[in-house]
């Protein structure tokens, strides 16, 4: 689908970000249906992209938006969320965000701390407001996933221990700033192996059973996201399983009368639809290893250096006989690599690359270490 816009890719500086929009809103379409089916509400996860037309794409589904910063709250307000639908997230809240937030006046703070909710509740009483408020817990389930981007174990930094709850759940008496409406997970990111998801509604429920004992019957329950996306062969599967993710949900939650069920998809729903595109400046052919050198490094798609991520890359400009490169950008680091050992048609200086899947912490991760131009963005409709 790529060559098809070789004469338009030719025209544009590289490197750039190119997103199919049709392939976006196909995805959001899918994704809203299968949702729809059970009567589940989808938060849209702004960290993966937080560019304007894909935002303006996701509000047009009637998406909420999934917050981990004061600027991402601002941004969903910008990009015209309804406040009620804006959740915000994140185990650092600065008291200038929690202040903003609270200023905007947002449907829930996912709160990831005891002593977060002790200043939530400080700074909603200087304003004399009252903070809606769900528990983010640390369930202890295993996401098969990278260890860099799994959330829900104990070892990791996010969400309240569940052997903190008990002490925890007396002192919302004394918090009258705080309206307690529900609980929150997150397992991680790029999740495959469904099963995860199984563990995980088995420890909702008994989490969810635990607080009723207490006397806490909460209206909502967030289950976060974390479906991941087929980075391999992503012409065969520009979708991802959607069905498949929220049937096990449907099956397998313990929902409560008229309880709603929240999730925080973000990858998922974005990440087939972005492509970054990068000409070949170079050529370095060793004894043992031969080199492609693009335009564009770690400092425009960080996932490789930083999570060994592997993405898809395709020559779309050459035709001729395969040859192995590790292919390489121009920063000075030795992890700027996006791959090794990688099989592509013989390569020639000037050829356009695309590097495909990378439209979900890609441009939103650039940086501009070297002092890098920032790079840029088209956008196919």
């Amino acid at each position: 689908m790529l060559k098809e816009h070789l004469h338009t890719f030719s025209q544009q500086p590289t490197p750039f970000y190119v997103y199919d929009l049709p392939l976006l809103r196909q995805t959001l379409d899918v994704a809203k249906a299968e949702a729809a089916k059970y009567d589940f509400h989808i938060h849209y996860a702004l960290k993966a992209n937080a560019n304007a037309p894909i935002l303006a794409e996701v509000l047009e589904r009637g998406f909420g938006a999934d917050c981990v910063s004061g600027n991402e709250v601002r941004r969903a307000l910008e990009a015209g969320f309804a406040p009620d639908q804006i959740v915000f997230a994140g185990v650092g809240k600065s008291d200038a965000e929690i202040n903003f937030a609270l200023d905007s006046n947002i449907f829930c703070f996912n709160s990831e701390s005891v002593q977060e909710l002790e200043v939530i509740q400080e700074l909603a009483a200087a304003k004399g407001k009252t903070a809606q408020v769900a528990l983010r817990i640390n369930p202890n389930v295993d996401a098969y996933t990278h260890k860099h981007i799994t959330t829900g174990l104990e070892e990791n930094k996010f969400g309240i221990n569940v052997w903190e709850l008990e002490e925890l759940v007396p002192r919302f008496s004394q918090w009258p700033n705080l309206k307690l409406i529900g609980l929150h997970f997150h397992i991680g990111s790029q999740i495959t192996d469904l099963r995860a998801f199984e563990n995980l509604c088995v420890r909702v429920n008994e989490l969810q059973q635990w607080f009723e004992e207490k006397g806490l019957v909460f209206p909502h329950l967030n289950v976060g996201g974390g479906l991941g996306v087929d980075y391999r062969t992503p012409e065969e599967n520009p979708i991802a399983d959607f069905a498949a993710y929220f049937a096990i949900f449907n099956k397998l939650l313990e929902k409560r009368p008229g309880q709603v069920i929240h999730f925080e998809l973000g990858r998922a729903l974005v990440a087939p639809s972005g492509n970054l595109v990068s000409k070949v400046l170079y050529l370095k052919h060793g004894q043992k290893t031969n080199f492609v050198i693009l335009d564009a490094g770690m400092t425009e798609l960080m996932r490789p250096a930083l999570y060994q991520a592997y993405h898809k890359i395709e020559n779309l400009t050459s035709e001729l006989p395969p040859m192995t490169y590790d292919i390489v950008g121009p920063i000075c680091e030795s992890t700027d690599c996006f791959s090794k050992a990688t099989e592509l048609p013989e390569t020639k200086r000037g050829d356009l690359v695309a590097i495909r899947t990378a439209g979900a912490y890609g441009e939103v991760m650039v940086s501009e270490y070297n002092l890098r131009d920032r790079v840029q963005a088209i956008y196919l409709t």
